[in-house]
């Protein structure tokens, strides 16, 4: 094997009998440091191992790292705790959509640098390079290119937040850096796409005709199906998975003390974990005919012989794609803000139509496990009821104006001046 020994025999220059590439090494920080020059050419090393070199003591003089951990690294450690840490806490979705975003865009643009180099300058540089569309696009790929929107960018930045924590628990990184969005200014307040009370009443109409247009028996009961679940969610608040997650053991109808009404009281288990929701009486109807349509026997009427099970879901079958028929025949799939409308919409809805009758906030937030602060940011800023004109129509009492002489003059005080 070829030697060769610089700087006083502090960098070592070396090619292995199976290699046609030169190799460098040296000793510092109590560890052997080596890399590849990639030449063949020993002139042509030795000056890539001189640089080397000066550029690794020049490190060690600065004070920084001079073996960090990549990002690609930080990403590996977090994939491999995220997905068993949250194991039953979050969704197999959301922890697949992490593993895309660092897979598909994080990893290739950043993958190679130490993370000392990820700073905020480095992000917007990432932020710039997924806003342009690649010169190559046309060549590999078929379809038009479309720049990502600000929520993708978003859900990005937030995986790469929790891979660079994850390197700042394990000691590879110093700080987190600011990974804020600059330039720009404070966001519009938009209205989160609900149905307004005309709107509303258009949808269900529409639902509740919808079954009488269709002779198929078996359409026509998810058509059925349909309109209960679109007055059901409406009048519960409930979000889309927790419906879905419904059990019949889960609902019980009962008669409200405080309200003298039939409403239902739901056993709810979704996103937030366990909690409880108290429906409006609206909601009792529809639910009464799903257990109609449950029942076992079909020839005798509904009673607790012939209910359906306990652990028989409310809603078995998803109604996506004839709702969004339904809402494009009656153009309600895009609100005015031009944003589309989909089965959370409901929810939405019943939040709105609750603080346009003057309910309490912080009870809405309960009821629908949500916080207030959520539900002031998204729905009570765009409600028109939630500003009280006794509040805001104030005027200030005018003071009676002092008598004066014709022309304007003044009527001189009789008081006599202040005494010095």
């Amino acid at each position: 094997m070829a030697k060769h020994e610089l700087f006083g025999g502090k960098l070592h220059l070396y090619k292995r009998e199976n290699s046609r590439h030169w190799q460098c090494a040296t000793f510092l920080e109590g560890r052997n440091h080596r890399r590849s020059t990639k030449a063949e050419s020993l002139a042509q090393a030795r000056d890539i191992a001189e640089d080397w070199y000066l550029e690794l003591h020049g490190k060690h003089r600065r004070g920084e790292k001079l073996h960090e951990k990549t990002f690609k690294d930080a990403a590996a450690q977090f994939i491999t705790e995220y997905e068993i840490i949250t194991e039953g806490q979050r969704s197999g979705r959301w922890v697949e959509g992490h593993k895309a975003r660092i897979r598909l865009h994080l990893e290739p643009f950043l993958g190679n640098l130490g993370l000392s180099q990820i700073t905020a300058g480095k992000v917007q540089e990432y932020r710039i390079h997924r806003k342009t569309k690649p010169a190559d696009w046309e060549e590999k790929n078929k379809r038009a290119w479309k720049a990502p929107s600000h929520s993708t960018l978003h859900d990005e930045v937030v995986t790469l937040r929790q891979v660079l924590k994850t390197a700042i628990r394990h000691g590879w990184l110093d700080h987190l850096p600011d990974l804020s969005m600059p330039y720009r200014g404070q966001a519009k307040v938009i209205a989160r796409p609900w149905f307004s009370p005309q709107e509303y009443k258009q949808l269900y109409t529409a639902t509740r005709n919808h079954p009488r247009t269709l002779a198929n028996g078996r359409h026509r009961q998810h058509a059925e199906d349909l309109h209960d679940f679109v007055l059901f969610m409406a009048n519960t608040g409930l979000r889309p998975d927790e419906a879905y997650n419904l059990q019949h053991r889960d609902v019980e109808i009962v008669e409200d003390d405080e309200t003298d009404e039939t409403i239902l009281v739901i056993e709810v288990r979704g996103k937030r974990g366990f909690g409880y929701c108290k429906s409006m009486s609206n909601a009792v109807r529809p639910y009464r005919r799903i257990l109609e349509r449950r029942r076992p026997d079909h020839t005798r009427p509904l009673s607790p012989d012939n209910a359906p099970a306990p652990t028989d879901m409310v809603f078995p079958n998803n109604h996506l794609r004839m709702f969004n028929t339904v809402l494009e025949q009656e153009g309600l799939k895009e609100s005015r803000d031009g944003q589309k409308r989909t089965s959370y919409s409901l929810r939405h809805t019943y939040i709105c139509l609750r603080l346009m009758e003057g309910a309490d906030i912080y009870q809405i937030a309960k009821n629908c496990r949500t916080s207030v602060e959520m539900i002031e940011k998204h729905y009570a800023s765009h409600i028109k009821n939630s500003i009280s004109t006794a509040a805001v129509n104030v005027r200030r009492p005018k003071k009676p104006k002092k008598p004066g002489l014709p022309g304007g003059v003044a009527v001189e005080s009789e008081e006599p001046p202040h005494a010095p």
